[in-house]
């Protein structure tokens, strides 16, 4: 039984070993800088999803608005507003300057929004 211990504890170290080779090989970067990579792109996307709920929360909660009807998406902090919905200008620009005022907003498109 020690005997076969020993030798599955082998046959995993080289697996792994083998394994890191591999990795090495197919990948032009150091696993620091992968996994640092990867943690910013989480980082990105949990900080715009934060993003579009605080602006969605913030246009829906101001009266005047129709923030129900107002879609929010938002990509490495650049926020898009759209609606389906004729907007006036001044709820157009209402909601610009809400958006505007959201910590990480970059910058805002109001392209999608209809005016009337």
């Amino acid at each position: 039984m020690k005997k076969f211990a020993i030798a599955a504890a082998a046959a995993t170290a080289l697996t792994l070993t083998m394994a890191n080779v591999a990795m090495a090989e197919t990948s032009n970067q150091a696993p620091m800088q992968l996994a640092a990579g990867e943690v910013t792109k989480a980082k990105e996307a949990t900080s715009d999803t934060w993003i579009t709920t605080k602006v969605k929360s913030d246009l829906l909660t101001e009266k005047g608005i129709p923030g129900s009807d107002i879609k929010v998406e938002t990509n490495k902090g650049v926020v898009s507003l759209s609606s389906d919905v004729a907007v006036t200008d001044a709820q157009k620009k209402m909601a610009v300057d809400i958006t505007k005022k959201i910590k990480g907003v970059k910058a805002v498109s109001a392209d999608g929004l209809k005016a009337e």
